[in-house]
């Protein structure tokens, strides 16, 4: 099932040089365009409540809620690279000798997608602090993923797992920081 997913998705490459581009800035650069955009959404949503009169308190919760949104995911992506290490699982391009990946990335660290689990940790944790902006990321975390794919870069197994392995970090971490800083959500209400 695994090797009938990837070549499924994988026909889709070298079609056109066009296709081939928008795969590979999906799979690359994209994922950086949209932490830089959850970060500016982060430091200037107020819900349209803002109160002048405590912009320390405004500022403490910002901080919380990119505190919360980003160590998750960067946890996530350490965790990925530990799993990683010890897991040498070889790319599809190593494994199958007709696979021309896109783009080169690694050898044997195919398993966890690391992409896939800071994204899913990343889209996750938004949605527990902003609904409507996490649900946006999990469409950015699947584009992300399917498109790594499509690279030939990953089994879809690779990304499955590492959405997995995101979101039970995301919720293990909002759990953890909900009990410690006896907060709810949303951070600024």
């Amino acid at each position: 099932m695994n090797d009938y997913l990837f070549f499924s998705l994988y026909s889709l490459a070298h079609r056109s040089s066009f296709l081939d581009w928008l795969i590979v800035f999906s799979a690359n650069n994209f994922g950086y365009i949209m932490i830089l955009l959850a970060v500016i959404f982060l430091i200037f949503h107020t819900d349209e409540i803002f109160d002048y009169r405590t912009p320390f308190l405004q500022f403490k919760n910002k901080f919380k809620e990119i505190f919360l949104v980003f160590s998750s995911s960067i946890i996530a992506w350490v965790i990925a690279t530990i799993l990683k290490a010890i897991i040498s699982t070889p790319r599809p391009f190593i494994v199958f000798e007709n696979i021309k990946p896109l783009f080169l990335h690694g050898g044997l660290d195919s398993f966890p997608s690391g992409h896939a689990m800071f994204f899913g940790a990343l889209a996750m944790s938004l949605y527990f602090v902003h609904k409507r902006i996490g649900t946006f990321y999990i469409i950015i975390a699947l584009i992300v993923g399917l498109a790594r794919i499509i690279a030939g870069i990953h089994f879809p197994v690779d990304i499955f797992f590492g959405y997995i392995f995101g979101i039970i970090i995301a919720i293990i971490f909002n759990l953890i920081f909900k009990k410690i800083t006896k907060i709810k959500y949303p951070l600024n209400h």
